[in-house]
């Protein structure tokens, strides 16, 4: 699949986008009061509606269609399927490896924390492997986002927008701690920026190692593996922390509006 320059610095882009939404988390984290938790639990409901629909209804037919081209209408689901699979199993290793005490998904916020609740060699401790975490979980997502945006503009801005929107309660695991830690809200917001780097770092990483190869087969391997890797972010993540922030319906609401809305564009563009 050859593209322009111009489609591959838009992908990048959204890749960056979405990846350094961290720090709206942050910034939400430090300069609000309190979180609104009702409206970031729609919000992450959202998200995640959006990626499950669009991974199943547009993403996982695209990559069957690629690899039934190749393989037959049989050896193209079959593939597909063990793809999506893969992409699912890739994501759960990474989630197995990181340490269960500051895995990204434990999140808290602000005003739960006082000072001297915990040994600040404790907080620093978690925010910094919180950052590591999530900068290994944007890997892979940085890697989504490019691809969808290279074969389909529209797709990728939906996809960068709901990923942008679940980085934003990573980005308050990150800072929260290392704030309370040092008491400083630069290094706190630096670390909590530097995690959502990993993101583009997963886009050129898929640009320079995969474009050299990228026909038909390897595209629909990938698109189908991105389709599992977002429908395992979608119900490991995005909904546990939806609900973790408000009331299940609200999470629920959130998820089938997504769905909705991200029908309707796929239906009008």
């Amino acid at each position: 699949m050859d593209a322009s320059f111009e489609t591959v610095l838009f992908a990048f882009g959204l890749t960056v986008f979405a990846g350094l939404s961290t720090g709206i988390g942050s910034a939400l984290a430090f300069y609000t009061k309190q979180t609104n938790k009702k409206f970031l639990s729609a919000a992450l409901g959202f998200s995640a509606g959006v990626m499950i629909y669009v991974s199943f209804v547009e993403i996982f037919p695209k990559a069957r269609e690629s690899l039934s081209v190749i393989y037959g209408d049989q050896g193209g689901l079959l593939v597909t399927t063990l793809a999506f699979f893969a992409g699912i199993a890739l994501i759960g290793l990474i989630d197995k490896f990181v340490p269960k005490g500051e895995n990204p998904h434990e999140i808290r916020d602000v005003d739960e924390m006082e000072v001297g609740d915990e040994e600040n060699g404790e907080l620093m401790r978690m925010g910094l492997f919180s950052a590591l975490a999530i900068a290994i979980h944007n890997f892979p997502e940085g890697l989504a986002t490019f691809i969808s945006a290279l074969q389909d503009p529209a797709l990728g801005i939906s996809i960068a927008i709901a990923i942008a929107i679940h980085n934003i309660p990573e980005g308050i695991a990150v800072s929260v701690p290392i704030y309370y830690a040092t008491g400083s809200k630069k290094k706190a917001f630096k670390y909590s920026f530097l995690s959502g780097l990993s993101e583009p770092l997963g886009a050129i990483a898929g640009y320079f190692l995969l474009m050299r190869i990228f026909d038909e087969r390897m595209f629909g391997i990938i698109f189908a593996s991105v389709a599992g890797i977002m429908v395992y972010i979608s119900l490991d993540e995005l909904l546990p922390t939806a609900h973790k922030y408000g009331e299940h319906h609200i999470a629920i609401w959130g998820l089938i509006s997504g769905m909705a809305l991200m029908a309707t564009s796929l239906i009008l563009l």
